[in-house]
């Protein structure tokens, strides 16, 4: 078994579940993207570029699904939170499976993939 299937094999339900499903929309969409083990989360780069990772934050009853450069998204997508005071990481928080918006999830997949594509790196700021 790789790093990323035990990661997620190891969380508790619901994030479990919602971790797999997020995980297969994303490979499903993107079928080029490159799925690592990065930081102690699964990291889904494009190239050599991180585009996103899904994780679960201490003291939360959420998924985090952070994208790299989501400040430069949440304007046209307003279900990008920006939780902590990070920089420049916007993430959707999906406390269920019912709540998820599968369609916009995609829209912003495919917009934030051209993002990192055109930019000559992904940590900017």
């Amino acid at each position: 078994m790789n790093p990323v299937e035990d990661y997620f094999l190891r969380q508790d339900e619901p994030y479990q579940a919602i971790m797999l499903y997020v995980r297969s929309v994303i490979l499903r969409t993107l079928p080029e993207i490159n799925e690592r083990y990065s930081y102690g989360v699964p990291f889904y780069n494009v190239g050599k570029k991180p585009l996103l990772y899904i994780n679960v934050l201490k003291g939360t009853a959420f998924v985090d699904v952070a994208f790299v450069q989501g400040i430069l998204l949440e304007d046209k997508y307003p279900m990008l939170r920006d939780y902590n005071k990070r920089k420049q990481v916007r993430s959707i928080q999906v406390n269920s499976l019912e709540e998820f918006d599968e369609l916009e999830f995609v829209k912003l997949l495919n917009e934030a993939k051209q993002h990192i594509e055109n930019s000559k790196r992904a940590w900017f700021i």
